[in-house]
């Protein structure tokens, strides 16, 4: 193909054109609050005692925000309900949340 995928000759790679584009990449987002034991997004964690079904239940940390009463992690998890379980998505605080 022309113009193709190999290696070599004399065209420079796509990131170094994008780099002398002038345009800057995208800025990252805040890293995860540090009063939640450092657990980063993405990851999985134990939820404690949520509204819908006391205990401890898997979860899944998506993201991070800052309230006014403190950071909430927004997590997803399945509980036991009686015909079957049942995935939830929640924001809850940081305190509810720890790393597994």
């Amino acid at each position: 193909m022309a113009g193709g995928m190999r290696r070599g000759g004399s065209r420079e790679s796509l990131g170094d054109r994008a780099a002398q584009s002038g345009v800057a990449p995208p800025s990252r987002p805040a890293p995860a609050p540090s009063t939640d034991g450092g657990m980063p997004v993405g990851r999985h964690c134990w939820v404690h005692d949520p509204p819908e079904a006391a205990g401890t239940w898997p979860g899944l940390l998506v993201e991070w925000r800052q309230a006014a009463d403190g950071w909430q992690g927004r997590v997803s998890y399945a509980v036991s309900r009686p015909h079957g379980s049942a995935l939830v998505e929640a924001w809850l605080p940081a305190a509810r949340l720890e790393p597994r």
